[in-house]
């Protein structure tokens, strides 16, 4: 379903000339489409940089026994802090800090240099992969240790500005950086299980944990569905698909190998995660991390990850798992901060076309400007974020994303028709999504009441109604479009 998504809605946003997918919902579903899509999209994408804000200020600190970790007490590698228990633990995060900071200002010279200066690219390689080598060890020599909290507001000044400099200053030279390291991670991750799969690491994790699993999250379905997110389908991708990356390819050749086999691979890195935690995290760490029962101490999926894939790289290339922890909280670091650039820069646009929707094209002077409308979105994401934990926001995030993903469904469907087009293979799937999706907001409505989370539940809600406008959208489309296929259909026979 995620392949056909992103490959569909790339490949339509490049027939209608680069249009984005809610211009294209205007076209195919009128503009009752088009507003829905600004609304789902502003709130999916609130969600998605709160709950990204909030892992990424999390995982900047974490720390992990040295003993856990295979290191002696007396360890020059990582920065220690004696623990609450008194055992000795070692600042995983302070290196990853550091590394983040200098690839965030080596970026804009990177950017002068290939898109400025015309630098080879085989060239740029290797400056890009000797920033994150360097940026590594400097971190090793000068971790940098602050708050989550002060985290939370330092990434939410850079994202404010970043969202508003030029794309080759920041956002694509980040990317070209980070993207060696998610290469690396890809591969290193396939290799590694092949590897210890072969002599003899299996699976630890319960193989049937339905009541705790259940307990945690709700129900087998629809929860799991909304849970794996992007390594399944993600509406998010069909925004950058269309209007975005549909401008950057020269021939609609390419579409499918950067659409359909893009999100294969995706769904690859999601079975390797799954994978490495399953196999290489013990499941009570896991537990302690993830879903920890003491209310002082925050979820930090992305230190679980980390330490599996330490564990993982030890256990087959005998890299130190101390290194390899490091190198997968940088694996999922650059990702999302540079989502977190991507995420409030289009937020920013879609502010400014719900703006004209609701003052009918006089919008006032203020509601236009780039500071209100950029800053709307980062006080937003830092409000959810400093609010809620974790594990809390990335379901409802996870629904929002893929009821947006169904309604991009949707109107490729209508536009498949529209045509004269099969659209069977876009329609079912969009239709299973709205039943999971809604399913699963009910049940994260209950789990919201019975915890007292308003913004939560007001979000809940909000997508609740939204989803209701889907199920029209669709029967409307499915049911007007065919009929008025037949007579074509009948005239051409």
């Amino acid at each position: 379903i995620g392949a056909v998504h992103d490959f569909s809605a790339l490949f339509v946003s490049m027939r209608e000339h680069g249009k984005s997918m809610a211009e294209i919902a205007r076209k195919t579903l009128g503009q009752g489409g088009f507003v829905l899509f600004i609304f789902f999209t502003l709130v999916m994408i609130v969600l998605v940089t709160s709950a990204f804000l909030s892992a990424t200020a999390i995982s900047l600190t974490s720390m992990w026994p040295l003993e856990k970790l295979g290191l002696p007490a007396d360890q020059t590698l990582l920065r220690a802090v004696p623990g609450p228990q008194g055992e000795s633990l070692g600042v995983i995060g302070g290196i990853a800090s550091t590394s983040v900071v200098i690839i965030t200002l080596f970026s804009p010279i990177l950017g002068y240099l290939i898109y400025k200066r015309g630098m080879k690219v085989g060239l740029a390689y290797i400056l890009a992969a000797a920033v994150c080598i360097g940026s590594v060890i400097a971190g090793i020599y000068a971790p940098v240790v602050l708050k989550p909290e002060v985290w939370m507001v330092i990434l939410s000044i850079y994202v404010l500005f970043a969202a508003g400099v030029p794309v080759w200053m920041i956002l694509q030279p980040r990317d070209f950086i980070n993207v060696q390291i998610l290469y690396a991670g890809v591969i290193g991750m396939a290799l590694a299980l092949l590897v210890a799969g072969s002599s003899g690491l299996r699976i630890t994790v319960p193989a049937f944990n339905v009541q705790e699993g259940v307990k945690a999250l709700g129900l087998l379905w629809p929860m799991l569905f909304i849970t794996v997110a992007c390594g399944a389908v993600s509406g998010f991708h069909a925004m950058v698909a269309s209007g975005t990356t549909a401008k950057q390819i020269r021939s609609e050749r390419n579409a499918r190998m950067i659409g359909y086999n893009g999100m294969l691979l995706e769904s690859a890195l999601a079975m390797c995660v799954i994978l490495s935690l399953g196999s290489s995290l013990l499941f009570s760490d896991y537990r302690a991390i993830v879903w920890p029962t003491d209310p002082g101490v925050k979820s930090n999926p992305i230190l679980a990850f980390s330490l599996a894939i330490g564990f993982l790289l030890q256990k087959s290339f005998s890299i130190p798992q101390a290194l390899g922890a490091i190198f997968g909280i940088l694996l999922v670091e650059g990702f999302v901060i540079t989502t977190l650039d991507a995420a409030v820069r289009l937020n920013r646009y879609l502010f400014e076309e719900l703006w004209n929707i609701v003052f009918r094209g006089k919008v006032p002077r203020l509601l236009r400007h780039y500071w209100f409308n950029s800053g709307l979105s980062v006080v937003l994401m830092f409000i959810l974020a400093y609010f809620n934990a974790f594990s809390a926001l990335w379901p409802i995030f996870g629904t929002g994303n893929q009821l947006l993903a169904a309604l991009t469904l949707i109107a490729v469907s209508a536009w498949l028709l529209n045509a004269g087009r099969r659209a069977i293979f876009t329609f079912l799937p969009a239709v299973f999504m709205v039943v999971t999706t809604m399913a699963s907001l009910v049940i994260l409505l209950q789990s919201y009441m019975n915890k007292g989370m308003k913004m939560l539940m007001t979000a809940d809600v909000i997508l609740l109604v939204l989803s209701l406008g889907v199920v029209v959208i669709a029967i409307r489309t499915y049911t007007v479009r065919r009929a008025a296929a037949v007579p074509v259909r009948a005239k051409r026979s």
